[in-house]
């Protein structure tokens, strides 16, 4: 068992993009649509949060390759009943990176929950409407060899 063995595979182009989603309370997003989140504006540190944590995959997943990742992109749209992220990578490496799209997307979502979590509990403290659902692989790509 361990880590896959990948020395005898190419150095190719890789790339994924995975998203999820958070269900907010309406209130809660027209307060961070407002600019009035206490902690600061929560896309911006989910974003930071969510680059970093790609870049750490290896660290948090342990049959994960060390990858140095070429790009972290990051991506929010508000939605109705919540916020969709997208975390895409690219890289030249052995073996994909889907992992570390979907890492990073993970992280971005629980930031956003953390920057608003006081907005978002019940009078019992409870999160009774709030979920992060969806997260999955949206596409994953490799080139040819010398791509």
């Amino acid at each position: 068992m361990g880590m896959v063995d990948v020395t005898e595979k190419p150095v190719i182009r890789r790339q994924a993009e995975a998203g999820g989603k958070i269900s907010l309370a309406p209130a809660t997003l027209r307060k961070i649509a407002a600019g009035e989140i206490k902690k600061g504006n929560p896309f911006l540190v989910a974003e930071v949060a969510g680059m970093n944590a790609a870049k750490q995959t290896h660290l948090l997943v342990p049959h994960c390759h060390q990858i140095p990742l070429d790009t972290v992109k990051i991506a929010f749209d508000l939605v109705d009943d919540g916020i969709e992220a997208r975390c895409f990578v690219k890289a030249q490496a052995r073996t994909g990176v889907e992992m570390e799209a979907l890492i990073g997307v993970s992280v971005a979502l629980n930031t956003l929950w953390d920057m608003v979590k006081y907005l978002e509990k019940d009078e019992q403290g409870q999160y009774p409407g709030t979920r992060m659902t969806d997260i999955r692989v949206i596409r994953k790509e490799k080139g040819k060899k010398n791509d």
